[in-house]
């Protein structure tokens, strides 16, 4: 059967580094503060003029690099973002185009911090039902945009950054030790809208708006939603769960990571975690992750690997997939 490999990552963070010393200098918080309740350092912020297309074109560079694929092999561009460059067209076909890709398809999926999760479920389903060969999926977020600089409680949570994966069509035996995505599982449920939103939007404000999140609601369904699509993805395919040699989740709070790993006996030292570092980038922490990681060696070739989201909507989900 036709699985999607995984052939190479990459990411780019913008070089603005904003501190939580910085930030307490600027509101009223704390480095203490901030770290207890997230875990989070420091965060990347886009330059003045930096968009979220420069963020994506440097990560896809990166994991075609990383491939050794060339542009001119691509099929489809699927980009995760909840920040595009404008309402319209498509931030893939701004990549697109900058890439000097000629061919094929370019579009965005929007599912919030879910949003690679979901661009992973279609990229994978474009190559598994032969339309597609070979996938750019990206997920780019400038998500500083969108912070309302004097709520304390959002805007010292998010950062901006993009990580990219290149998938390919290669031949597996149909069983879990195959190579490549072996399952995804996808949720929404629009009825928890009030908890994590942004108040604006073309239609109904006609401004950008922004950010606005009940912490608590949120944190309690992110451990029982994620640790359930966890368990989704992986039990049909027939593995356990300590089978799987590393965890990549949202970077949404160092919090949520904790107890999801608390709930299911997840072993912490097998959770990646970069959420210190980049704070919650979106659509983008899960690549971000998943990029530090290879590039540092931990995750190898024939590793097992669980990927995970949750964001606004509410929109969750998980993938499977071997190295």
């Amino acid at each position: 059967m036709i699985r999607s490999h995984v052939l190479g990552c990459g990411l780019y963070l913008p070089k603005t580094v904003l501190t939580n010393h910085e930030l307490a200098r600027r509101m009223d918080t704390s480095d203490e503060w901030i770290r207890t309740r997230t875990g989070i350092r420091e965060r990347r912020i886009a330059a003045e003029g930096e968009k979220t297309s420069d963020l994506a074109l440097e990560a896809a560079r990166a994991a075609l690099a990383h491939a050794g694929v060339a542009v001119g092999e691509l099929d489809m561009i699927v980009c995760a973002t909840t920040t595009p460059d404008e309402t319209f067209p498509a931030t893939a076909t701004v990549l697109q185009a900058r890439l000097g890709m000629t061919r094929g398809a370019a579009f965005d999926v929007q599912a919030v911090c879910s949003g690679f999760i979901f661009g992973l479920a279609v990229a994978d389903n474009f190559i598994k039902s032969g339309q597609a060969k070979t996938v750019l999926l990206v997920g780019a977020e400038t998500m500083s945009r969108l912070m309302d600089w004097n709520d304390r409680t959002t805007c010292v949570l998010f950062g901006d950054g993009a990580g990219a994966m290149v998938l390919r069509a290669g031949e597996g035996d149909g069983t879990n030790a195959d190579r490549g995505v072996l399952s995804t599982r996808l949720y929404s449920d629009g009825r928890m809208h009030d908890l994590l939103y942004v108040d604006g939007g073309p239609s109904s404000t006609r401004t950008t708006g922004h950010l606005r999140m009940h912490g608590k609601e949120v944190f309690r369904h992110a451990v029982n939603n994620i640790a359930a699509a966890i368990v989704d993805a992986v039990e049909p395919a027939g593995l356990a769960l300590d089978e799987v040699d590393w965890f990549v989740p949202h970077q949404a709070n160092q919090r949520i990571l904790d107890g999801t790993a608390k709930k299911l006996g997840i072993n912490p030292e097998k959770v990646i975690t970069t959420v210190a570092w980049h704070g919650n980038t979106s659509a983008a922490s899960v690549p971000l992750a998943l990029a530090t990681a290879v590039a540092d060696g931990r995750i190898r070739q024939g590793d097992l690997l669980v990927l995970e989201a949750m964001g606004g909507g509410f929109t969750w989900g998980a993938s499977l997939l071997r190295w």
